[in-house]
């Protein structure tokens, strides 16, 4: 699977893609790009889903420069990062780390939900 400095070379390397939904869920949360840059170039790997179709995901989470917390879902191939969503953690799914999910959230299907 992939790591962390994978995902903050092809992110420095120009080589992002953006889906519709996250484009949706950036604009509705008021995620700013500055926002997103600083998660993904600091933050941490929490989740890895690689049997996720068409293309293997991660789930990073870390902290905006303001220390608003933020998970951002990406999928890679060799060449490009595809930003899938991003959002505010909330504390009825999350512990307070932001980083393990609480037990039977029923929250499986995070990519579509999120």
């Amino acid at each position: 699977m992939f790591d962390i400095d994978s995902v903050k070379a092809l992110y420095k390397g120009s080589a992002v893609k953006y889906t519709r939904h996250f484009k949706n869920r950036v604009e509705e949360h008021g995620i700013s790009k500055a926002e997103i840059a600083h998660v993904l170039l600091s933050g941490e790997i929490i989740e890895q889903y690689p049997n996720d179709e068409p293309l293997p995901s991660i789930l990073i989470f870390g902290y905006t420069k303001n220390k608003k917390p933020l998970h951002i879902a990406v999928s890679l191939d060799d060449a490009v990062i595809w930003l899938v969503t991003a959002y505010v953690p909330t504390l009825n799914l999350w512990e307070t780390e932001y980083k393990t999910r609480k037990a039977g959230d029923g929250n499986e299907m995070f990519l579509l939900q999120g």
